[in-house]
């Protein structure tokens, strides 16, 4: 009589640490907690630093921008991209801040004085550069199609890739390269109490829609576009952000009250309307997150959303007022 095969033994466990794998709140808390550190720490300490933060924030919102596109089928230049928004960036930078940096060589020694004067130098070339690339931007990234085209398997029209390349510049890197104009108050001293200001209007924001919508939110506010936002939850962070605009006076007693209140209102008006910006972006290229920089947040794009419908807003509010 044949015999029966013997049972194949259940396969062995993998070895576990014993250690339970972390939460997503905890991912939330943890990452959100260092991203915080490290944002409050560079615009605080400096205004290179700041620059810095913000330079490398702008460019990885970009790539990004460009990775969702990429996932709809387009080819956008972006290493082009990411260099010329870099270049946007840091003129501007330069352009507003040249009188905050003469007046630090000025409180320097010669030989300080100098070197500062050196850098000060750079202010006109940076200008010059400016113009530049704005006129010859579109230009190159022609070019660049002309020297790649025709792709193979690609039904992406070249000009196609140029608008999308172009609408990167106009929609993430120029917008985050206008808080410069924010940071330093009639080019002639960095503050960084003024970005300091614009984030706890953001995260009132924030925090008064989340709060406002979860326990009132009936109402839809763009069921299309985002369904967890409602009416209700709308008013509660337009309300919570002129709460803080009013609070900030501690921090910033120069501005007046109507001063804050207007800024307050732009930040609780645009800052959803950006949100819903990017929240459309990611449903027409089907993605969830714009990337995976901070585990449990998303990308940076997903974190400074608002910042790209505030910040031209801010920015001719401040030149116009100051």
């Amino acid at each position: 009589m044949p015999t029966s095969p013997a049972p194949t033994p259940p396969p062995a466990a993998e070895p576990t640490t014993g250690k339970p794998p972390m939460s997503n709140l905890a991912q939330r808390i943890l990452f959100g907690a260092i991203g915080a550190v490290l944002l409050l720490g560079s615009v605080w300490y400096s205004a290179w630093t700041f620059a810095l933060f913000f330079g490398l924030v702008q460019m990885r919102m970009l790539w990004e921008f460009y990775r969702m596109m990429r996932h709809a089928g387009y080819k956008p230049a972006a290493l082009l991209g990411g260099a010329l928004s870099l270049i946007l960036f840091t003129a501007i930078y330069f352009l507003q801040s040249v009188g905050y940096h003469a007046g630090v060589a000025g409180s320097m020694s010669v030989l300080e004085t100098s070197d500062a004067l050196t850098w000060l130098n750079t202010v006109e070339p940076a200008k010059d550069c400016l113009y530049t690339v704005a006129f010859l931007l579109p230009t190159i990234l022609i070019l660049r199609e002309m020297y790649s085209w025709p792709r193979e398997n690609h039904s992406i029209p070249p000009f196609a890739n140029v608008g999308v390349a172009l609408l990167g510049i106009l929609y993430v890197s120029l917008p985050m390269s206008l808080l410069s104009v924010v940071a330093f108050s009639n080019r002639e001293s960095y503050d960084y109490r003024r970005i300091f200001a614009l984030l706890l209007l953001v995260w009132s924001s924030d925090i008064g829609a989340y709060a406002a919508g979860k326990t009132m939110g009936k109402h839809k506010l763009a069921p299309k576009i985002s369904p967890g936002k409602t009416w209700e939850g709308a008013v509660g962070g337009f309300l919570l952000t002129l709460v803080m605009g009013w609070a900030l006076g501690y921090l910033l007693p120069e501005l007046s009250l109507t001063y804050r209140l207007v800024v307050a209102g732009v930040v609780a008006v645009f800052g959803p309307l950006g949100d819903l910006a990017e929240s459309m972006l990611k449903r027409s290229v089907d993605v969830k997150d714009s990337g995976r920089i901070m585990p449990g947040h998303g990308g940076l794009l997903d974190r400074f959303d608002a910042f790209l419908f505030i910040l031209p807003v801010l920015a001719l509010l401040q030149l116009v007022f100051s």
